[in-house]
């Protein structure tokens, strides 16, 4: 089983930047597509980054030019570039590998057990 650990949150102010990071265990990684994902407060958790194996990403509407991922093989791990930041990103982030071949799949299902989060919150 593999184990996912996130980290890079914290408490911004609207437009500023984070960088979340997430690290894996195993040796699975550098075969598995990777996603970010989040989950406010009396919401559902959503997909909102993914990234395939061959490093082809996909993102939601509501985080399209504003957040990059990207992943590094050799370290097991996987980044969310997060600039512009909004109050409404704030949220607990997650990673975990999507399961499936279409942005709706990756949304639901997921292959690993979910790590901790990261907390983002965007206020002034």
């Amino acid at each position: 089983q593999v184990q996912l650990v996130e980290s890079g949150g914290g408490l911004v102010q609207p437009g500023e930047s984070l960088r979340l990071s997430c690290a894996a265990s195993g040796s699975i990684f550098s075969s598995s597509a990777m996603g970010w994902y989040r989950q406010a407060p009396g919401k559902q958790r959503e997909l909102v980054a993914a990234i395939t194996s061959g490093d082809s990403t996909n993102y939601a509407d509501s985080v399209k030019g504003r957040f990059t991922i990207s992943r590094d093989n050799a370290k097991n791990a996987v980044y969310l570039q997060m600039n512009s930041l909004k109050p409404e990103d704030t949220a607990v982030y997650y990673c975990n590998a999507p399961l499936g071949s279409s942005w709706s799949v990756w949304s639901k299902y997921v292959r690993w057990d979910w790590g901790q989060g990261t907390q983002v919150t965007v206020s002034s």
